[in-house]
């Protein structure tokens, strides 16, 4: 019996991107190139210019995508279509990282979002009303540590400087700030027309 790979394959953050991009529309390689550099990609992302054949030619091989040739201006072109199992793997991944997204920098996250349209209504609902769960539960637990941090600060020192609490202070507003945005998403998720909803 054949394994299934779906619930096992991890893309990476550079092959997320790619596919991600494959997804919208079937596209050779410099094309994908230029989209990067007109979304200004660059800068939120960590992809090159050189990395992109290589990355594309990999998720060829892992079969995500797929090619045929075309011709286009008297050029011959190779031509990257995503697949079906391309698909389910790119969209368990944007539900992933929304679903489990702690409220830091992270930028599978941007990516997640730039391509939740791949998601149900129920599945977006569900993925930002677990990460708020998870959040609250790491705000939780740096209070538990706040407190004890300021115990032995006060038993040790007989005072609690200001440079250590900020250790904790400032994890803490950076998630209470990302919930406040994922209530907003929320709200506007349940507000959205669009093509795909339900």
């Amino acid at each position: 019996m054949e394994r299934d790979f779906r619930n096992e394959y991890e893309l990476n953050h550079r092959a997320f991107v790619i596919l991600g991009l494959v997804s919208e529309t079937p596209s050779h390689a410099y094309s994908i190139n230029q989209r990067i550099d007109e979304r200004g990609m660059r800068d939120w992302t960590e992809i090159g210019t050189s990395s992109i054949y290589k990355i594309i030619n990999k998720l060829e091989e892992d079969k995500l995508v797929e090619s045929y040739i075309e011709e286009v201006d008297n050029r011959i072109r190779k031509i990257y279509r995503i697949t079906d199992f391309g698909f389910v793997i790119l969209k368990n991944k944007v539900y992933k990282v929304i679903s489990e997204f702690k409220g830091r920098r992270d930028h599978d996250y941007d990516i997640a979002l730039s391509m939740y349209p791949l998601l149900s209504k129920e599945e977006l609902i569900r993925a930002f009303k677990n990460s708020v769960e998870i959040i609250k539960n790491d705000i939780e637990m740096l209070n538990k540590k706040e407190k004890i941090s300021r115990q032995q600060s006060m038993t040790q020192w007989g005072m609690y400087p200001l440079n250590i609490k900020a250790l904790f202070v400032r994890p803490i507003k950076m998630m209470e700030t990302h919930i406040e945005f994922i209530n907003w998403m929320l709200e506007k998720i349940e507000e959205e027309k669009t093509p795909w909803s339900d």
